[in-house]
């Protein structure tokens, strides 16, 4: 009876999807064939300043997504957090990966309970769902972590570049040359933005955005004041480049005073869970009460939350930004 009920859920969930999908399809060809009359000379108020191509694209992809990530102001977000990660798919499929995790974390959690525990399932999908969202941000943070750690050895590769005579692009396109990856693939989409006709402040903005670290926000501003009033660039770099390792001792050294408070968190939020199964192994009985009775449900997942919220301070409290 569950897993009928589970297919016939998941069945109108699809039907409704495809009838919405369709409609959504209906609108732009109206919108397309309209474009195509010239009816419209200029874009609706309030809508994206992406190129019509991307937008159709977009479109292809994903209409029912992008649509409601256009009504929750979330896409432009997510884009720049896929750009960072240096990840294809763009905000639609991300939207799609956790729509499916999330269906085959319910799927796993409710089949083989039959649908004992819904709270349980609804909370193993959403813990599912939430799995390629992680993904993208842990790859994200990754690879600001890796351009920043080569990103002094860059500053100083340009100063000695421009102090033998080379122009400032010129220096860029010998980064990507010399330099591996991340740094390599950015400051490469870099040269070919500015080659291609860009402004230099609209180039180095866009590194900005996609790489959001202070020391690639103070490279900006570096250049573009110099740019303004003047002065010796190349000095500039180098003195950066100095001030962006002296952060990176000063952050190890307060990693390591505060590595014994972030032990001590995980070991606090470790106990809770080794004492819970320690009872489940010597005293069973006693400890079914969290497992049949509804309020021993509510009791476990109040302890869960609050040493998940416990855990979190703890970690807020030992970790300092430099």
């Amino acid at each position: 009876m569950t897993v009928t009920v589970f297919i016939l859920a998941f069945l109108t969930s699809m039907a409704s999807y495809a009838l919405i999908s369709g409609r959504l399809a209906r609108r732009e060809r109206v919108a397309a064939v309209s474009r195509l009359a010239g009816k419209t000379s200029e874009r609706k108020r309030g809508g994206t300043s992406q190129p019509a191509l991307f937008e159709i694209a977009d479109a292809v992809r994903g209409r029912l997504a992008a649509h409601l990530l256009d009504r929750l102001h979330l896409k432009q977000s997510l884009e720049q957090l896929l750009d960072t990660a240096d990840l294809k798919c763009g905000a639609t499929g991300l939207m799609h990966r956790c729509a499916g995790a999330f269906l085959a974390g319910f799927a796993a959690a409710t089949l083989p309970t039959a649908n004992h525990y819904p709270l349980f399932s609804l909370a193993a999908a959403t813990v599912a769902g939430a799995i390629p969202f992680l993904y993208v941000r842990r790859r994200a943070n990754q690879r600001v972590r890796k351009f920043e750690e080569q990103f002094p050895d860059c500053l100083e590769f340009v100063a000695r570049s421009m102090k033998a005579g080379h122009a400032f692009s010129m220096s860029l396109e010998m980064v990507f040359r010399e330099f591996s990856e991340p740094l390599a693939s950015e400051f490469r989409r870099t040269f070919e933005e500015q080659r291609l006709g860009q402004p230099l402040d609209i180039v180095l903005n866009k590194l900005a955005r996609r790489i959001p670290s202070m020391d690639v926000q103070f490279f900006t501003s570096a250049v573009l004041l110099q740019k303004r009033t003047g002065g010796n660039l190349a000095e500039l770099l180098e003195k950066l480049a100095h001030i962006i390792r002296e952060r990176f001792k000063l952050r190890a050294r307060i990693r390591a005073i505060s590595a014994q408070g972030l032990m001590s968190g995980s070991i606090l939020a470790a106990i809770p869970a080794g004492v819970g199964a320690l009872m489940f192994v010597v005293n069973p009985t006693y400890a079914r009460f969290f497992v049949d009775d509804p309020v021993g449900h509510k009791l476990l997942a109040a302890s869960l939350a609050l040493q998940f919220v416990g855990y979190l301070i703890i970690r807020k409290i030992v970790t300092i930004e430099v």
